[in-house]
């Protein structure tokens, strides 16, 4: 048998893929929209000959190939950076690169080929998804392999796997594990019994080659005995340069095959074994299994060896990687050239917007910094680290590294640095939800910055402790620090700390409500932006976020949240896409929009570290009282629990309220209603930024009986409800885009009128199980013409569009054709006009005019 037989093996009970990934070709290079195929297997299933076989029977297209590779810390852009496109080497600038890499892609046919990406990068993967996500607008085809078992919730490719499963123009193709009645196929000309093949190899194509190719042999007992069968009469010195190809995950650069002694007869001797292959860029085994499998064949202590030879002769090369170096000086135990090139990886990464790979080096570099260094150089790395890993949002690593840092700090006599240790503590145990723990290193890192005088730390700590104190509600405190921090800083000449210093200044009248402070705000956050100053920004966008929400702006918010959504992933701020996650959950659901809320806040309900973050188990859980479904008790015990560690009135009153909502909803008392909510009402109240918040919960409490006394201050749609302003607060809470609180308004009359419009326009937006709240209300009252739940048949379903489908009806708002939202979204007009005529259905509307129509009722607007 001779190589190809392997591969022939391979494309057994293929033909449906093979058929699929063929169509595709001949539609790109006939000039059609773009699409993606994501094709997953085992390790062995013939992903790379699958796509191997279809890219030689296909059209003649331009094809580029990028190659995930199995380093200790992945390459930011590991499988970009060999395929000569524009800037990807060295560009800074996310949002540039991926324009040009989209343009350059398009300028002709092209088949994008990305394969393992198990061992994908996070900057490759938030690159491949910007691609997917427009690849019906350019003539290309994204085909992307992974083994699917080896990517967990946590993974880089997490979110574009996600993209192929649920986005118009993308699909995945699953190789299964061959049938018996393949593998008898693939034995018939030998005495193999197929049975016992396809028990051995499990239908492994790439172990039933193995295995097939030498019949007479013994059946091996393992997969490792049938590769290792391959090399069995391989000379010795032939064996060293397998192994030493299989040091080279990634591969082995032609360059360096003259540097460590292989030459053209040696290479010929071990291509008979028929394990290598060949790549645009080296040499490789063909089967990472076959790697790993001659691997362990290197007798120990042997493996440093050859790691230094690479080492040494990777290094005489240009340009260098150093994430590729920092591999290899770790596989020759060579603490000074790993130190080395693990930072300059490291700042790579950082520059490649490439968070979780940055503080994967700076961890090796850490990890490789001598004993004897000083306590300053291991105190810069540690804060280095910690910045990385609160971005990534790794809280509880980031906490112990910072702690471990002012001990250095201290060592080094460094007081400027304990201070900024500190003020990253206050922010990574406020967002774990220990509010008490994070005022108490506020208030130290102030202390210390002021006692050593240095203005970049007092600058930094002030920025941090305003921050913290307004989003807690220490609205005195919050002054009191944003005029340290600008004085400091303009006297300093500080630029990004003095526009935190204008910003944090109209933060307190910008979360009252004033008008001109969030215009001053959202000023000072765009200048962050251009500057590139990605966390000050952030919590610009914060502030003007929650002044629009909690003063019922429910459109402004909307708009501040997805711009903001869009930017902090774009920057790969991990921890901040998390969060507003969690924030368009929130404003999906004021505006009755159940699917896009429940999307969101599955997505980030996930993430244990960030303690503090309160609304994806709220919203779930007020999603699950709204709709008649079941489990809200345990996602508002969840709440409830992360609102008691922070400790703040703007986190106990949305779960106070959704308790009082449960409370309402099944007639079970509720002591956190009934003694905390009634006891604490007016305390919590007496804060300036909580007036509409308090108001809130005092007309919740109304309606269960429990409210003994209003609070002083209250917001206006609230205040007319307490006085029995029913139908104009219903009016207020309609023009603001609340649908459920005009219901709700309603619901609060003494007219039976309101009361049963009440329950139309609940079972309209498809809160049913609020609505049948108040028809066993109103029946009990005795009114006989409550109006039957509609049937599930004929129910319109306004809150079941997803993100998706919103973002192309706020398009049909505005009057675009099909055409023009393809444009605009980066889809295939035949894509468009599926997801309009999904939206008309949802809505229960008869065309696209009437979207434009009832666009301002819809929240379209």
């Amino acid at each position: 048998m001779n190589p190809p037989y392997a591969d022939a093996v391979q494309l057994l009970e293929r033909e449906h893929e093979l058929d699929v990934l063929g169509a595709a070709l001949r539609l790109v290079g006939e000039g059609g929209a773009g699409l993606g195929i994501a094709v997953s297997g085992e390790s062995g299933a013939g992903k790379s000959t699958v796509v191997a076989t279809a890219l030689q029977q296909g059209p003649a297209l331009r094809t580029l190939r990028g190659q995930c590779e199995p380093l200790s810390t992945p390459r930011p852009l590991g499988p970009f950076r060999d395929l000569g496109l524009p800037g990807v080497a060295d560009t800074t600038d996310d949002a540039g690169l991926r324009e040009a890499v989209l343009q350059e892609l398009g300028s002709e046919p092209t088949v994008l080929v990305v394969e393992d990406l198990h061992w994908l990068d996070e900057a490759s993967a938030e690159l491949l998804r910007f691609l997917v996500r427009r690849v019906e607008t350019v003539p290309l085809a994204v085909v992307v392999s992974y083994r699917d078992l080896e990517i967990g919730a946590h993974h880089p490719a997490r979110q574009l796997l996600g993209d192929f499963a649920v986005l118009d123009g993308l699909r995945t193709l699953v190789l299964r594990p061959l049938s018996e009645a393949a593998v008898a196929a693939a034995v018939a000309d030998t005495s193999l019994d197929a049975a016992r093949v396809h028990r051995l190899t499990g239908g492994n194509p790439f172990f039933v080659a193995q295995v097939a190719r030498e019949p007479d042999r013994p059946m091996p007992s393992s997969v490792r005995d049938a590769v290792l069968a391959r090399i069995d009469d391989v000379e010795l010195d032939d064996l060293e340069i397998l192994q030493l190809i299989a040091c080279a995950p990634d591969r082995l650069d032609d360059r360096v095959l003259p540097l460590v002694g292989v030459d053209l007869p040696t290479l010929r001797r071990l291509d008979a074994t028929t394990l290598l292959g060949r790549s645009d860029r080296g040499v490789v085994f063909r089967h990472e299994l076959a790697r790993l499998a001659v691997e362990s064949t290197i007798p120990p202590g042997g493996a440093p060896r050859l790691h230094q030879r690479l080492l040494e002769a990777l290094e005489q090369l240009e340009p260098q990687d150093p994430a590729v170096l920092t591999h290899h000086a770790l596989g020759a135990r060579d603490v000074d050239r790993t130190l080395a090139h693990a930072r300059a990886a490291a700042a790579q990464a950082v520059a490649a917007a490439s968070n979780t790979e940055a503080a994967s080096f700076l961890e090796i570099a850490l990890n490789h910094l001598p004993t004897t260094a000083a306590p300053l150089e291991r105190a810069l790395l540690l804060s280095q680290l910690t910045r990385q890993q609160y971005f990534i949002g790794r809280h509880r690593d980031a906490i112990a590294t910072a702690r471990a840092s002012i001990r250095l700090w201290e060592e080094a006599g460094e007081q400027a640095g304990v201070a900024e240790a500190y003020a990253g503590l206050a922010v990574l145990e406020y967002q774990s939800g220990h509010s008490a723990t994070s005022t108490v290193h506020a208030r130290r890192a102030t202390e210390i910055a002021d006692a050593c005088g240095v203005p970049t730390a007092v600058a930094r700590a002030y920025t941090d402790a305003a921050m913290l104190a307004v989003i807690g509600s220490d609205l005195p405190r919050a002054v009191e620090c944003a005029a340290r921090l600008l004085a400091v800083a303009t006297e300093a000449g500080l630029e990004e700390f003095e526009v935190a210093g204008r910003m944090m200044s109209a933060a307190v009248p910008c979360v009252t409500g004033e008008s001109w402070a969030r215009t001053e705000v959202l000023r000072w956050a765009e200048e962050a932006r251009e500057q590139g100053w990605d966390e000050l920004a952030w919590r610009g966008h914060i502030l003007v976020f929650s002044a629009d929400h909690e003063h019922g702006s429910v459109r402004a918010a909307q708009r501040i949240i997805e711009d903001t959504l869009a930017y902090v992933t774009e920057r790969d701020l991990g921890v901040a896409r998390l969060w507003h996650l969690s924030f368009r959950g929130l404003v999906h659901l004021t505006a009755g929009r159940w699917s896009a809320a429940e999307e969101d806040c599955r997505t980030a309900i996930d993430d244990v570290e960030l303690g503090a973050n309160i609304w994806p188990d709220t919203v779930l859980g007020l999603l699950s009282l709204r709709l008649g479904r079941g489990g809200a008790d345990e996602l508002l015990e969840g709440a409830w629990r992360k609102a008691r560690g922070a400790d703040e009135p703007l986190r106990y009153f949305p779960v106070l309220c959704a308790l009082a909502e449960a409370m309402w909803m099944t007639g079970r008392p509720d002591p956190r209603v009934t003694d905390f909510a009634v006891d604490n009402l007016q305390r919590l109240a007496s804060s300036p930024d909580a007036i509409w918040a308090g108001g809130r919960l005092a007309v919740w409490l109304r309606r269960l009986g429990l409210l003994t006394a209003r609070p002083a201050e209250i917001g206006e749609p609230y205040r007319m409800l307490l006085e029995g302003r029913h139908v104009d607060a219903a009016a207020w809470f309609r023009m603001a885009g609340d649908g459920f609180a005009e219901a709700l308004a309603l619901s609060d009359s003494p007219e039976p009128e309101h009361r049963l419009e009440a329950v139309a326009l609940l079972d309209r937006l498809g809160a049913i199980g609020t609505a049948d709240r108040l028809r066993v209300e109103l029946r009990s009252d005795g009114l006989d013409s409550v109006p039957q739940r509609p049937r599930e048949s004929t129910r319109a379903n306004p809150g079941g569009l997803t993100n998706r489908q919103l973002d192309v009806a706020r398009l049909v708002a505005k009057g675009l054709s099909n055409n023009e939202i393809a444009a605009r979204l980066y889809i295939s007009p035949k894509t468009a006009d599926h997801h309009v005529s999904a939206i008309l259905a949802k809505l229960e509307l008869p065309n696209r005019r009437a979207v434009v129509v009832r666009a301002d009722e819809l929240g379209l607007v």
